[in-house]
């Protein structure tokens, strides 16, 4: 299923944090409500009095481009797939598709976790389910200035949180209506950027996916550039503000890092993959020992 949204629709999803975040500053919740009410974050008694002008600029200056008429173009799809996992892969949509599990000691004795684990067994007999997904933002070429780098980069900024915010909206719908698992859910925008939600949205290339090149996978499955996307030869996304992963629904699914993984399960890896393990050290650089 293809969704358009209107930055209008998105507005509210967006988590700020993670914006002021990208410009090298730090905002609370009581920071950002007090944005959003017109007045200066925290209190006019700031001890950070220049950190204090700068939140309110870039809020304000965000906000004005919202509001432009067709500066951002925002797209998203998922599909709803039968699902099994098989040891450390998922099976959905007829493609075999290989995770990475935990290796790095865990002080407090928890297990070592692969996203196959939230994954109905193969063996069970009984499908589960699992959902892909994908969101886009592009930016208008005539909102793009030749002459104001300022404004260029909080246009960026700007279509990646909106990216994020279209997944984020997209999810509650997935859970609340088209997958139906969480038809009561009733949560506030802070608890869901607290992820109060049930199940998780694993995102490529984030922590439990670091490998980019499972993007060729929901390529394979969905279609890409359907909604404008397209992938690099190290699967990267264009346009950057671009966002893809999986739905998972198990009530006791949460977000891991893989860590650092040893040559025995990198080769065990690649060959799940199908690539020789040269190429997939080229992915997973960042994660070898």
């Amino acid at each position: 299923m293809i969704i358009n949204y209107t930055p209008h629709e998105l507005a509210s999803y967006i988590n700020w944090s993670y914006f002021f975040h990208a410009w090298g500053l730090s905002a609370n919740s009581t920071d950002i409500e007090g944005l959003a009410d017109d007045k200066l974050p925290a209190s006019r008694q700031s001890p950070n009095k220049e950190k204090t002008a700068a939140l309110h600029r870039l809020y304000k200056d965000a906000q004005r481009l919202l509001q432009e008429y067709r500066i951002f173009n925002a797209k998203g799809m998922f599909k709803l797939l039968d699902a099994n996992a098989d040891g450390d892969n998922i099976i959905a949509g007829g493609i075999t598709i290989p995770f990475l599990r935990q290796q790095e000691q865990h002080a407090d004795g928890t297990p070592y976790l692969c996203l196959s684990d939230f994954i109905r067994p193969l063996k069970d007999g009984a499908k589960d389910r699992i959902g892909i997904f994908a969101t886009t933002v592009s930016i208008h070429p005539s909102a793009i200035s030749t002459s104001d780098a300022y404004r260029n980069l909080l246009l960026q900024t700007l279509a990646c949180r909106l990216a994020e915010a279209a997944a984020e909206r997209m999810h509650e719908y997935v859970r609340k209506e088209a997958w139906g698992y969480a038809k009561e859910e009733q949560l506030t925008m802070k608890e869901l950027h607290q992820e109060k939600f049930q199940g998780i949205r694993p995102a490529v290339g984030y922590p439990s996916i670091p490998d980019s090149s499972i993007n060729f996978l929901l390529d394979q499955l969905m279609g890409l550039k359907q909604i404008g996307i397209t992938l690099t030869e190290s699967g990267a996304m264009h346009p950057q503000s671009s966002v893809s992963g999986f739905m998972i629904s198990h009530p006791q699914a949460h977000y891991f890092p893989v860590g650092s993984i040893d040559q025995e399960q990198l080769a065990d890896y690649a060959a799940r993959r199908g690539f020789s393990i040269h190429k997939m050290k080229q992915f997973l650089s960042a994660n070898l020992l």
